[in-house]
């Protein structure tokens, strides 16, 4: 059996959930299918939420008339049997009806969670009375009867396994089985969602938890590419990468996946594919455990970062310091992208500056610390092994000309790291695209 997540832009209109339907049943095999809410409706309810903060009902109704209308709309392009209709007027009433409910209550996060969870609610229920209408033998599961995080807001896939193996087991057979991504419970059975990753890290979980043979994530991009398309031309799009490759590419900028939602499926050993919705025969992006050998594959880019530097002679031989340095990061919950250090210096790179000030001040106790803004950390991918002689050699020889603040090489056997000013960085993604990828 195959997973197959598609986005909110995939089930945005009462014809593109045709045309998932379609792409769905195409192959004639089992599918367990994930999806988000339609397009905008997140947008919507989180606007519905922020108004409930700010006391202010009427705001929130108005958005909710709205959404509600626009439902009702999409009711009558999508179905063509008036019974399903009916079902479907009746199930969205009740679901507006919940979110007016909350108008009249007091109003905290744990509501809204509540609130934004109602959109893949709506999709879901949707798609599968649509599926049912063209005959299609399909049956919805709630997420939250087997999606969980534990104490630490991390999946359980313990638990995850156990309770969607025995509603599997309930459900023997089916054509295809539709849940909702993002939203699950927490330890505590309050009503939460994955946060990082969102559907996709739903259907990692339960590509894993059924030991499915693919994890497909359907979005509007043909892939991952090997140089951002929005700044570099003539992009080509990956078509094999090994996980942390993926990961990497991910972390430093590759909008098309997080790094953390393909981790269930890389230590199941499950292969990912990355395909289009909009160009379904597009060959998209393969993620497995295989390497392949002898290649770069891509570049990426991550903005907005901050290098931070210490100074001390202090720091020469003392046993500690880079602990204490560590330790004030960890203090206000700020991940560090990069590290370099010296005999007497060490630099990093953050991409969260909400706490720079108060990271600044407990610095100063212990050297001399200098801030540079306005950052941009470009990433090369590939196999880039220690022992590949004249690799580095390459990507060095493309940035000859763009001026260098940090290079890290040789934490990962995947990845070359640069920082430099973001003004230079379309300059630097064109100069590696010619001299990596031009042949």
């Amino acid at each position: 059996m195959k997973v197959m997540k598609f986005g909110g832009t995939s089930v945005g209109t009462p014809q593109r959930m045709k045309d998932v339907t379609t792409l769905v049943t195409k192959s004639g095999q089992p599918v367990f299918l994930v999806l988000s809410a339609m397009s905008g409706t997140t947008n919507s309810l989180v606007e519905i939420s922020d108004y409930l903060y700010k006391k202010n009902p009427d705001g929130a109704n108005e958005v909710i008339n709205q959404l509600e209308k626009k439902y009702m709309h999409h009711v009558e392009e999508l179905y063509s049997k008036e019974e399903t209709k009916v079902e479907t007027r009746e199930f969205l009433k009740e679901e507006f009806d919940y979110l007016r409910s909350f108008t009249k209550e007091l109003f905290t996060s744990f509501e809204e969670k509540n609130i934004v969870a109602q959109g893949e609610m709506m999709s879901t229920n949707m798609m599968a009375n649509y599926m049912k209408e063209q005959g299609i033998d399909a049956v919805l599961l709630n997420a939250l009867d087997f999606m969980r995080t534990d104490k630490n807001a991390e999946p359980d896939p313990t638990y995850i396994k156990e309770k969607l193996g025995a509603i599997m087991e309930q459900n023997p057979g089916r054509q295809v089985y539709i849940t909702q991504g993002f939203i699950c419970r927490n330890a505590y059975g309050e009503v939460d969602n994955l946060q990082r990753g969102g559907s996709d890290y739903t259907a990692s979980l339960v590509g894993a938890a059924i030991n499915a043979e693919e994890i497909q994530i359907w979005t509007d991009i043909d892939g991952m590419h090997n140089n951002d398309p929005r700044v570099v031309d003539n992009t080509q799009p990956v078509h094999q990468l090994q996980f942390e490759e993926a990961a990497e590419l991910a972390y430093f900028g590759a909008k098309i996946l997080h790094p953390t939602c393909i981790q269930p499926a890389k230590y199941a050993g499950i292969p990912v594919r990355l395909l289009n919705t909009m160009q379904p025969d597009a060959e998209g992006t393969a993620i497995s455990n295989t390497t392949e050998y002898g290649k770069i594959k891509a570049v990426a880019a991550k903005d907005n970062i901050t290098a931070i530097k210490i100074k001390s002679s202090r720091m020469l031989l003392a046993t500690g310091f880079l602990r204490k340095v560590f330790e004030i990061f960890e203090s206000y919950q700020t991940p560090i992208d990069m590290v370099c250090t010296s005999e007497v210096g060490v630099s990093m790179s953050i991409d969260n500056s909400a706490h720079l000030g108060e990271i600044m001040d407990e610095l100063k106790k212990y050297g001399t610390v200098t801030v540079d803004t306005s950052m941009c950390i470009i990433c090369v991918v590939g196999d880039l092994d220690w022992s590949n002689i004249g690799f580095e050699t390459r990507v060095m020889e493309a940035m000859k000309d763009i001026p260098v603040r940090m290079i890290s090489y040789g934490g990962s056997n995947y990845n070359i790291s640069f920082l430099i000013k973001e003004e230079d960085k379309r300059r630097a993604l064109q100069s590696l695209s010619n001299t990596l990828f031009s042949e």
